[in-house]
């Protein structure tokens, strides 16, 4: 896979070789989008305002900070939102199932615990976005839904979408899986009431979200925190998400000497004897997977999205006009 994404991102004629796959793959998109228009498959709409936030293209592009401050600034603004998520790798026994701070990433998925460790709001993940929306209305009380990743997912009505862009390595060839990274073709860009690219420049158009660090938290004992600048040796520095570099490149930014970069799979199911005892740094979505057998040496950097006013304003200027 990784062999495969780095040529999406340069150039590279050998990509070609994939096209019929490619042809295969836009086909049955287009042959459930047009399910939709015509009516075969329903859209279900809901009585509350629906945000769904999400990407057309694979690997991460910063969707799960995203939905953190979203989720705080909505609760300031006077609403209850509640957030639904797909729970990517969780098998959970059954369906709606509610999240909290101290779920297992193996029943529930790693973001979902990840976006709940900083959320008083409710959580649950159910591969049907729409029976889990409801649960959330229902039992809940809430009255605006965040849907973490589903842009895809057209069964949900949405009143909003907002697309999040890696702000460097954009949407690569653009090309559709698995010649590209695209979910979806470009033509999603426009149809979106939202695109916010995270970090690099944004264009016309969109707006900007900045990924600020925090303090070092201990994985082991979390009440336990440092400033990257005490850090007193190098470190070996883990990612196992979907684009490591941004973690690195935010390192090497902090002046962080490493001795080792690790890269795991997105998502990836850490257990005990995968990570060294030494001095380890890593991200936070790696850190939900790694505390019960997590050794005092290991650190995970927290990161928190910044929006601009702008996007705000217009955002509950949407939210209000529902």
């Amino acid at each position: 896979m990784r062999w495969l994404e780095k040529r999406w991102y340069q150039p590279d004629l050998s990509i070609w070789l994939l096209w019929p796959l490619t042809l295969v793959f836009w086909c049955l998109s287009a042959l459930r989008r047009w399910l939709y228009r015509a009516g075969i498959k329903h859209v279900v709409k809901l009585e509350v305002p629906v945000i769904v936030v999400g990407n057309i293209s694979v690997g991460g592009t910063g969707k799960t900070p995203l939905v953190i401050r979203l989720c705080q600034w909505l609760k300031q603004q006077g609403y209850h939102p509640g957030v639904v998520s797909r729970g990517y790798g969780g098998k959970a026994p059954a369906y709606p199932f509610s999240v909290t701070a101290d779920s297992d990433p193996a029943l529930v998925g790693d973001e979902p615990v990840l976006i709940r460790h900083h959320l008083g709001c409710p959580l649950v993940v159910d591969p049907d976005r729409v029976r889990g929306a409801r649960y959330l209305i229902d039992q809940n009380k809430c009255n605006v839904i965040v849907c973490d990743d589903g842009l895809q997912h057209y069964r949900l009505g949405r009143d909003v979408e907002i697309l999040v862009m890696d702000g460097e390595r954009r949407l690569g060839n653009q090309h559709l899986l698995p010649m590209g990274p695209l979910r979806e073709g470009l033509w999603r860009l426009k149809t979106v009431d939202f695109v916010v690219v995270n970090g690099g420049v944004a264009r016309s158009g969109e707006h900007l979200m900045a990924l600020e660090p925090g303090q070092l938290v201990n994985v082991k004992y979390p009440s336990q925190t440092q400033s990257i600048s005490e850090l007193k040796k190098p470190a070996i520095a883990l990612a196992g998400i979907g684009n490591p570099e941004r973690f690195f490149k935010l390192l090497d930014k902090r002046q962080v000497k490493l001795k080792q970069r690790l890269v795991f799979a997105d998502h990836y199911p850490f257990k005990a004897g995968d990570i060294p005892e030494d001095l380890v740094l890593m991200t936070e979505k790696d850190a939900v997977k790694c505390r019960s057998f997590a050794s005092s040496q290991w650190w995970y950097l927290p990161v928190s999205a910044k929006l601009t006013e702008q996007f705000k304003q217009q955002l509950l200027d949407k939210i209000d006009g529902i």
